[in-house]
């Protein structure tokens, strides 16, 4: 059920009261952990902001997809009072959790949607969904004493040096475990998580062309066709991290942004071994499904010569698994067991 719309001083009343109230009784989800509700007092610093919690949250709200399946798959639903921005279908192992929560927006939330739902803890993938003119910033929440989170892999400049895409979402999976009580369930993700990425490292000493870096095979992740122009995985994206694991190399790493503009022509310059097109169907612009991204490639003067297209070495996977999120490690699975396919494996 959705509360109404508060404005004004009640707004900020309403806001700050559910923030800071306890838990009245032991009246923890049945999907979460045994003694969630009695959790002790917890901390965490997310993206360099510390935030204390006196008890597990009750009204937390997922500013996007990716923290809401994050909070889905740690079985939170009931600790949940809204999500916002959903791009694509919800998974079917999470169909039945998903609609037991609130819907405050179905694009980005705006501040207003955010506070209508009283929250007394604030979720985010990336921190450009905490700006003025978004769900508000970081340090107007905290005056409201409403805590945020921020995914540890949207802060570079806050991370130790040298942790990987996976580790910072393992880092993530641990903290937000701890604030909700739910510690063991969060374990055995990191655990199940780390056992897939090392599944999926087994590619790497199994190359048809050895493992030294020269005979690495190349890779474009295209991502998104925007106004006829390719956006694909460049060095700071999830993919780079991806394609190390697996022994490929992403043909992009010279560009220091996680998904670039470029041009057709740099593709065909970069002349990849094989192509990964991240299937993005049903978030329903165009050039965004699999197929018209093959169809353009096909139709392209000089991209349709290059052997990768010619030959049909190319993969498909969602398209939202190619940006860190909890589905990930099924897009590292689907590139591994790919390249086996593609003769890159023995």
């Amino acid at each position: 059920m959705r509360h109404p719309a508060r404005l004004g001083i009640a707004l900020t009343i309403a806001l700050a009261t559910a923030a800071c109230a306890a838990p009245a009784g032991n009246d923890s989800s049945p999907d979460a952990e045994p003694g969630t509700a009695a959790a002790p007092s917890s901390s965490l610093t997310s993206c360099g902001r510390k935030a204390t919690f006196a008890a597990p949250p009750k009204r937390a709200v997922a500013l996007d997809q990716t923290s809401t399946e994050t909070l889905l798959e740690l079985g939170l639903q009931d600790s949940m009072a809204g999500t916002a921005n959903l791009k694509t279908k919800i998974p079917a192992p999470y169909e039945a959790a998903y609609a037991k929560i609130p819907v405050i927006a179905p694009k980005i939330a705006t501040g207003e949607q955010l506070r209508s739902a009283t929250p007394d803890f604030v979720v985010g993938g990336s921190a450009d969904l905490f700006t003025k003119d978004r769900a508000g910033t970081r340090e107007e929440l905290d005056a409201l004493k409403v805590p945020t989170f921020v995914s540890a892999v949207d802060c570079p400049a806050q991370n130790p040096a040298g942790r990987t895409p996976f580790e910072l979402l393992f880092s993530d999976y641990e903290n937000l475990g701890k604030v909700f009580g739910a510690e063991e369930r969060a374990g055995k993700l990191v655990a199940d998580q780390r056992t897939a990425v090392a599944k999926a490292g087994e590619t790497a000493s199994k190359l048809t062309g050895g493992t030294g870096g020269a005979d690495r095979p190349t890779v474009v992740y295209l991502y998104s066709v925007f106004n006829g122009m390719p956006y694909v995985a460049g060095r700071t994206g999830l993919p780079s991290e991806m394609s190390r694991i697996v022994g490929a190399k992403n043909a992009f790493d010279d560009v220091d942004e996680d998904w670039p503009e470029v041009s057709w022509e740099e593709v065909a310059e970069r002349d990849p071994d094989f192509i990964v097109i991240g299937d993005l169907s049903e978030r329903g612009r165009p050039g965004d499904s699999a197929a018209e991204k093959r169809a353009t490639m096909t139709g392209h003067p000089v991209v349709s010569k290059l052997a990768a297209v010619r030959d049909n070495k190319i993969l498909e996977v969602p398209g939202i698994e190619l940006d860190p999120s909890v589905r990930s490690v099924h897009a590292l699975g689907l590139l591994a067991a790919g390249m086996k396919d593609l003769g890159y494996v023995r």
